[in-house]
């Protein structure tokens, strides 16, 4: 279905005027390039009612409570004491962990080290997903042939990708988009996080996180992992680590990427998170974590319940995590 939108949004808006979130959000990662510049003043502005002028200016809703923008290294000194030379895994730091989430970087590089993988990071790429599923599939394609080519390093070491969207879209996007034998090579090593941990818990390996590992936790599977890459991984990574009761919040979250952002969609995908994720949050108390992989999921739990966790898998199997599983690296601003 994502791929039939995008499709249709491609060959629709040709010669039309797109809506103001096909720029805002579609074209993301090309602002994130300027906010992490000036990362401290784009979320000073954003926590003063100029945060709702801009918020609608980009045809986002300002019921939606944004995110803090990270600083353009935060990501690299998150990483910096768990990656090598000489690697045997290369960590995709997609545009999501880049520009919002930088801790979560650094999380998976040291569980990655943890499990024996010596970790090369590589960020100089973007998968084009923003691009794909706002229907702008030339600029898509071309993104995807610079990632195809600077992936395509001569070996077959797994490619982990943190977010599980940018996961999907190399593995599944590329080769379709880009029908070459660099796009299939490349896509063939492509793994989401959460699906190289359980190989690895698969072959032996123990996590041994730092934090006390929750006994319960909420688990919201990101759609593209479940399409793509299967809804037992996270699973399986959580029962190796020490957690003995997973409640799934069956079904998508509500946000699916860029739809729960946009002005006229926000009350639709607040009703679809009534269908499990919200009485999930409801039905558990405030001492079980909330894994979260995809950051649009993430963004969803922030909006239902500010006080509870949303976690990434790797935050969870950290085994130099300082924080406690109910806390928040970073929150986000309420523009209603």
């Amino acid at each position: 279905m994502a791929t039939y939108k995008s499709e249709f949004f491609d060959h629709y808006y040709r010669g039309r005027l797109r809506p103001l979130a096909h720029f805002s959000l579609g074209w993301l990662p090309r602002w994130l390039k300027l906010t992490g510049r000036l990362s401290r003043l784009v979320n000073a502005v954003l926590a003063t009612p100029l945060g709702k002028v801009v918020a609608a200016a980009g045809g986002l809703t300002t019921k939606r409570a944004l995110p803090r923008f990270a600083g353009a290294g935060e990501w690299r000194r998150e990483i910096a004491d768990a990656v090598t030379g000489e690697a045997s895994v290369v960590l995709f730091v997609d545009t999501f962990t880049r520009g919002f989430r930088p801790e979560v970087a650094g999380a998976a590089a040291r569980v990655l080290a943890d499990a024996g993988d010596s970790v090369v990071c590589s960020a100089d790429a973007c998968c084009g997903l923003t691009w794909i599923s706002t229907g702008q599939l030339g600029t898509a394609k071309r993104l995807l042939s610079k990632a195809a080519e600077a992936l395509d390093d001569g070996t077959d070491r797994p490619i982990v990708v943190i977010e599980p969207s940018c996961a999907a879209a190399l593995r599944k996007d590329l080769p379709e988009l880009v029908p070459t034998e660099q796009a299939r090579r490349v896509a063939s090593r492509v793994r989401s996080f959460a699906a190289y941990v359980a190989d690895r818990v698969a072959a032996g390996w123990e996590p041994s996180s730092a934090r006390p590992v929750p006994e319960r936790a909420v688990l919201q599977t990101h759609c593209h992992e479940y399409s793509v890459f299967g809804a037992a991984a996270q699973r399986t990574a959580l029962k190796a680590a020490g957690v003995r009761i997973v409640v799934d919040a069956d079904g998508c979250c509500g946000v699916a990427g860029n739809f729960g952002f946009e002005a006229q969609h926000y009350d639709v995908s607040m009703r679809v998170a009534e269908n499990a994720l919200a009485p999930a949050l409801r039905a558990t108390g405030h001492d079980v974590a909330v894994l979260t992989d995809g950051f649009s999921c993430a963004r969803q739990v922030d909006q239902l319940d500010p006080s509870r966790p949303g976690l990434h898998l790797a935050q969870v199997l950290d085994p130099r995590a300082t924080t406690t599983s109910t806390d928040r690296p970073s929150k986000g601003r309420e523009l209603s």
